[in-house]
């Protein structure tokens, strides 16, 4: 059967960035691919699972799917209980997603979040993501689908470089043909409340969650660049992300505390 490798996103089967990583992934010898991906977008749906309702399976294409309103860790979940029931893929992929995925907001993104659901099951995961530059609001993905290229062949060639329950998260320059890649820790994101308030014909009242400027800065005690810092100078950002959040400096004080 050759190599496999599942896919999945959170910005919905008919995304731009999906069908670009298909088509890549699609490029490779000996490999097949099986997407399977939520039917609406899903943006910043986290690690979320679907539990007060029935899923389903929709075939748009060979070895396409759409999930009627799932999200991206159900996607995974469902399709390694089903699809991949008796053989796991050798990989799985989740993305391309159009805008960035980069220090906390990692713990937002639903395509953090299906490679997250993939390493709990012992299957070596990468999310990747397209930062933008929405001046061109269609996006190019050209480098980002020769740097997963680029990724999966040497993950083939040798080994995944992670141990268990840590995932790749890579973030790709905007409007750049080539690109250095760098290893990075994940930037600190300074957030605040972005909250838009409209009123519909009837004076009622409905907000619209904005988004942030991406503001960073260095995390103190950290050397090397931060994924934000990696892409503002134009290098592609990977970045090993791991599953436990114990903050273990802290137990100690914790201790003393109680």
């Amino acid at each position: 059967m050759g190599y496999k490798i599942l896919v999945t996103n959170d910005d919905g089967y008919e995304a731009k960035g999906i069908l670009a990583l298909l088509s890549a992934l699609r490029e490779l010898e000996d490999v097949t691919v099986v997407v399977v991906a939520p039917a609406n977008e899903k943006s910043a749906c986290g690690h979320s699972l679907t539990l007060t309702r029935p899923l389903r399976f929709v075939s748009v294409g060979d070895d396409f799917y759409k999930l009627e309103d799932g999200t991206p860790a159900d996607c995974v979940y469902l399709s390694l209980s089903t699809l991949f029931e008796s053989e796991r893929p050798d990989l799985l992929v989740s993305g391309i997603n159009r805008g960035s995925n980069m220090g906390e907001d990692i713990t937002y993104s639903g395509t953090a979040a299906g490679a997250m659901e993939g390493v709990l099951h012992g299957v070596p995961s990468i999310a990747i993501s397209q930062v933008m530059d929405f001046t061109n609001p269609d996006g190019d993905f050209s480098l980002a689908q020769k740097t997963i290229k680029k990724l999966v062949t040497k993950i083939r060639e040798g080994s995944f470089p992670l141990p268990e329950r840590e995932f790749l998260n890579v973030n790709i320059p905007p409007e750049k043909e080539e690109a250095e890649i760098k290893v990075t820790y994940a930037g600190y994101r300074h957030y605040a409340n972005d909250a838009h308030l409209h009123r519909n014909p009837r004076g009622e009242e409905f907000y619209w969650l904005g988004l942030h400027p991406l503001n960073f800065s260095q995390r103190s005690g950290v050397e090397g660049l931060s994924d934000y810092e990696a892409i503002e100078a134009g290098y592609i950002s990977i970045t090993p992300i791991m599953l436990d959040m114990s903050a273990y400096k802290s137990m100690d004080s914790l201790k003393e505390w109680l």
